[in-house]
């Protein structure tokens, strides 16, 4: 059996490889060739854990997460956790895989693809809100899907924002990387905006002047009682894309809009459905929504992708069993 570590899933593939691979996820969802048991929540308090188990037609895996919010302020990640691979004829684990760095491998692929087919293509700034892990890949993977060229940060914490702004500078030497002071600041100079917190109620201003012309991620609204976007921006948008349709039981982005009639059912559309219908070219100035919550076909699909290339490379650590 194959251990790999963040290190070992970050040299294992490349970020175009990863989005292109959770592009190929959607065509496997369409086509119906895979099971996927309903994921289980355990709530215990404010903290959860989360069992995703899927199958394949070439492997099948599980991805068990935990999100404790509270690690914040002990200087911890909010999300760890860890995925096992099988072997789909005798049930052989192949592969535990560090499943805090897939996951935001797999949520950053996933905005990336987002941004790919629903963001314009001339689009040149963008603005994150939350700069937390999952906010570090959604940034890295926004800027292998469009050509940007300056990134603006904002976190409640001042000194996380600053330090997420160093940070980011590094890794995308080229890109003009600042921390602003507040959330207005970061919608007039962003064309795509990114929602990356677990915040109970909207983290952007309910103002459809600063809201209109943008192609919006949220990405932190994983229950029902969290929510990242405010009423005025359902106003603007024709059509809600998600990731997959169990988020319309999942998340208070969803839960709530649908509830006070802010959009309806027929708005919303999954991006295995806009990828497989007539997609239309983003007009200019035109507001668009991409709701990601993840699922367990993402999970397996590039921990797939990223064992098979870790064995052709000779990467990862080998455990007996």
């Amino acid at each position: 059996m194959l251990y790999l570590g963040e290190k070992d899933i970050l040299e294992a593939a490349g970020f175009d490889e990863l989005m292109d691979t959770i592009e190929d996820a959607y065509f496997v969802e369409h086509s119906g060739e895979y099971e996927m048991p309903p994921r289980v929540h355990v709530n215990n308090g404010d903290n959860t854990v989360l069992y995703m188990p899927c199958f394949l037609n070439s492997i099948f895996g599980t991805k068990i997460l935990t999100l404790f919010p509270g690690n914040a302020s002990k200087h911890k990640p909010v999300i760890q956790g860890l995925v096992l691979l099988n072997d789909v004829e005798t049930g052989r684990p192949l592969a535990i895989i560090d499943g805090a760095k897939l996951t935001a491998v797999r949520t950053g692929a996933v905005g990336g693809v987002g941004i790919r087919h629903t963001a314009s293509i001339s689009a040149r700034t963008l603005g994150l809100v939350g700069a937390g892990v999952q906010g570090f890949h959604q940034v890295l993977f926004a800027c292998r899907a469009r050509p940007v060229a300056r990134v603006n940060l904002f976190d409640s914490i001042t000194e996380k924002a600053s330090a997420l702004a160093a940070k980011l500078g590094q890794a995308l030497p080229g890109v003009s990387v600042e921390a602003v002071n507040d959330v207005n600041t970061l919608l007039e100079g962003s064309e795509i905006v990114i929602t990356a917190t677990p915040a109970a109620k909207p983290v952007l201003p309910d103002d459809k002047a600063l809201l209109k012309g943008k192609h919006y991620l949220a990405i932190g609204s994983y229950k029902p009682d969290m929510r990242e976007l405010p009423a005025s921006l359902y106003a603007l948008v024709d059509k809600v894309f998600i990731d997959t349709g169990h988020g319309l039981g999942e998340s208070g982005d969803l839960i709530t809009p649908l509830q006070q009639n802010w959009i309806s059912r027929e708005q919303i559309v999954t991006f295995a459905e806009h990828l497989h219908g007539a997609q239309t070219a983003i007009r200019p100035g035109e507001t668009t929504l991409f709701k990601s919550v993840g699922m367990a076909l993402f999970d397996i699909v590039l921990a797939e992708l990223i064992y098979r290339k870790a064995l052709q490379k000779n990467i990862g650590q080998k455990i007996r069993v």
